[in-house]
């Protein structure tokens, strides 16, 4: 397993500081030294260097090396990277996950064994089946003619190790299209989608097909945030984003992702960064900082 560990770091070290495409589908790489703030997708994240710790909502998630964790829906999070040291840079693999191919894995629900439901964004470690399977369709990066026929079964493979483990509950309910976890989604979505908006309660419970009360204890128990807190980080990342890579203000950014206080938003910037909003910027735009990138480009596609 060792040996096999090496090679996927090996292959991973061509990637570049933010989630590098390679050529897989779903298949994303990264190796990194920064922070790891952003908007994370539904997907399977597989730990090969390093650690990462996430905190989302109230809970902070630690991420150790060759361990996997899922995301089952879209949330805001807060991270740091830990590399190992000096030119041993965090790396890590994932692993986008289609509904429409984890539906077809549910036939085959009966030899998996049962287990009890894990909390969310729980973590654990990669076995040698898992981690073998990862390798095989690393190993056809660069390869278009094997990997378009080699490369949808080696990504059903490493679902079903997910299936057969202490996960598989949380990515059963990812593919069911009537669940819990569906009917919040499309809550969150039209949160992402209209973030700057004032937020009502009895819209998004008609939405995912609730009552309020329902709805707030189901979005809590799936995100890790109430829906106003969801929102909150959503603004946040957004305002962070802008305010590294655009030439506007705090006051004007804060006035851009919604808040009618500038005020406001400055406190509770510096409630989730630990700063107030130009000096968090400035520590990242000063020189020794100017090659790191801290939001991915994935976040800047949740505007």
């Amino acid at each position: 397993m060792e040996n096999a560990i090496n090679e996927l770091r090996s292959i991973v070290m061509r990637a570049e500081t933010s989630w590098t495409d390679t050529g897989l589908p779903r298949v994303a790489m990264v190796q990194a030294e920064a922070c790891a703030s952003q908007v994370y997708e539904p997907m399977l994240h597989l730990v090969l260097q390093g650690a990462k710790t996430l905190s989302i909502g109230d809970q902070v998630l630690q991420c150790l090396p060759i361990s996997y964790f899922l995301v089952p829906i879209e949330v805001p999070a807060t991270g740091e990277i830990h590399p190992c040291g000096p030119g041993q840079p965090y790396l890590a693999i994932s692993l986008t996950l289609d509904s429409n191919i984890l539906s077809t894995l549910m036939a085959g629900e009966a030899m998996v064994a049962k287990q009890s439901t894990p909390k969310h964004f729980s973590g654990v470690s990669a076995q040698a089946d898992m981690i073998d399977a990862w390798l095989r369709m690393m190993r056809l990066i660069g390869r278009p003619d094997e990997a378009t026929v080699l490369a949808p079964m080696i990504e059903r493979e490493i679902l079903f190790r997910v299936l057969q483990g202490p996960l598989g509950p949380m990515l059963r309910d990812i593919a069911r299209p009537d669940g819990r976890l569906a009917q919040i989604r499309r809550a969150t979505q039209w949160i992402r989608d209209h973030y700057t908006e004032p937020l009502r309660m009895p819209p998004l419970a008609a939405m995912a097909g609730m009552s309020i009360a329902a709805f707030y204890r189901h979005f809590k128990a799936i995100t890790n945030m109430s829906p106003l807190q969801y929102q909150k980080r959503l603004r946040l990342l957004r305002a962070r984003w802008l305010l590294l890579f655009d030439t506007q203000d705090a006051a004007s950014v804060a006035f851009i992702v919604g808040y009618e206080s500038a005020s406001q938003f400055s406190r509770e910037y510096a409630r989730l960064f630990g700063m107030p909003p130009a000096r968090d910027v400035a520590r990242f735009k000063a020189p020794k900082a100017a090659g790191d990138s801290l939001l991915t480009a994935k976040l800047a596609s949740n505007k």
